[in-house]
């Protein structure tokens, strides 16, 4: 197919992308820069059509937020809280059993929990909390914990942590999000978030994970205060890991939400922004399978413009997503399957229900 550029340099680029060559950090500035975003989006469909088709994934999950007490307190962050905070929470493993019985009748097919860092929870409750989700839903996944919280595990239990993930293995750990890693940068973490581990740590850890056997999902918050050349060293370093592991999922854009934060000063990411950061995941990771719009943060229409930009999954239903909402999101807090499948279908793709490893559910398709 001929593709026309007002922005020249793309071509250079989709060369490189029909010849299946690694792209430049200069490259993956230029994706950010062009006002040419059609073209940008064009390459990225491409790339993305040679891969998975005319295939849209998503999953039937449900999120468990169990704490939002964290000893944090990110200056992005709008969820956590103070222990004496109103507001403040944290479940214990009956009101965990009682949220998941709630939905008990439904398909549900992976558990997405992570939560703030809450000094007053052991690091049994987190065994506990592993294997009372492994009871009660025995077939889902378990997709549990950022390396943030695998490192304040490690800390907590006293253990290492290639121990403390075998630990959290043993109890029902079966995939990790990739939350946490916001910017792999010196600047950004000591002037927005000092007390969370820093991107070397984050580095090891994802790595310890990978070697153990666990896949994640990687992602990159946007919108807030780093430059178009930290993101792209950020998707290199990212791509720099998947040649080293390999276990990396999936890859998850996250548009930064001000709202309730210490940056409320800060305007919200433009479609724009979103759909190029889609893009610039899509061509720029060529390691990765998946690229997902998430669509609690960009909105569902948009997500689905996004499937032609480059991404190929949806993520999921989503039920009881806390933490965007917290910072002014306006999507839903979650879908149902078929709002899901009718959105896919009216974006010109064929919906396919994954399990949290990609493997179609073929028995589940919902007709149209």
């Amino acid at each position: 197919m001929n593709i026309t550029f007002t922005d020249e340099r793309l071509e250079k680029i989709l060369a490189k992308a029909r010849q299946g060559s690694r792209l430049s950090k200069e490259d993956g500035i230029c994706i950010y820069e062009t006002k040419d975003l059609m073209g940008v989006g064009m390459i990225a469909n491409e790339v993305r059509s040679a891969r998975h088709g005319k295939k849209a994934y998503y999953i039937y999950n449900q999120h468990l937020n169990y704490t939002n007490i964290c000893k944090n307190r990110c200056q992005f962050c709008a969820y956590a809280k103070d222990r004496k905070e109103s507001g403040a929470y944290a479940w214990s493993i009956k009101e965990i059993e009682q949220r998941l019985m709630d939905r008990i009748d439904e398909p549900v097919d992976e558990l997405h929990i992570v939560g703030g860092l809450n000094e007053a929870l052991g690091f049994e409750y987190y065994i506990d909390l592993l294997k009372t989700v492994k009871r009660i839903r025995p077939a889902a996944t378990i997709k549990a914990f950022t390396c943030v919280e695998i490192d304040y595990l490690s800390r907590l239990s006293g253990l290492g942590i290639d121990q403390t993930i075998a630990q959290l293995k043993a109890a029902g750990l079966g995939m990790m999000p990739g939350g946490g890693a916001e910017i792999l940068n010196t600047r950004i973490h000591d002037t927005l978030f000092p007390k969370k581990i820093d991107h070397t740590r984050w580095t090891h850890i994802v790595k310890a994970v990978h070697k153990a056997g666990i896949k994640t999902n990687a992602t990159m918050l946007y919108g807030h205060i780093e430059t178009i050349e930290e993101r792209v060293a950020h998707l290199i370093t990212l791509r720099e890991i998947q040649d080293e592991t390999g276990g990396f999922s999936a890859f998850i854009p996250l548009a930064f939400h001000s709202q309730n934060t210490k940056l409320s000063h800060l305007p919200p990411t433009t479609a724009m922004d979103d759909l190029k950061a889609v893009a610039a995941a899509r061509l720029m990771l060529d390691n990765f399978d998946h690229i997902k719009a998430y669509w609690v943060m960009i909105g569902e229409p948009l997500a689905q413009v996004a499937l032609s930009f480059g991404a190929d999954d949806l993520d999921g239903t989503i039920m009881e997503e806390r933490i965007t909402h917290t910072a002014g999101a306006r999507s839903a807090k979650g879908l149902t399957q078929n709002q899901m499948e009718t959105m896919i279908r009216k974006s010109g793709y064929e919906p396919v229900q994954r399990d949290s490893f990609y493997n179609p559910k073929t028995d589940a398709a919902i007709k149209p």
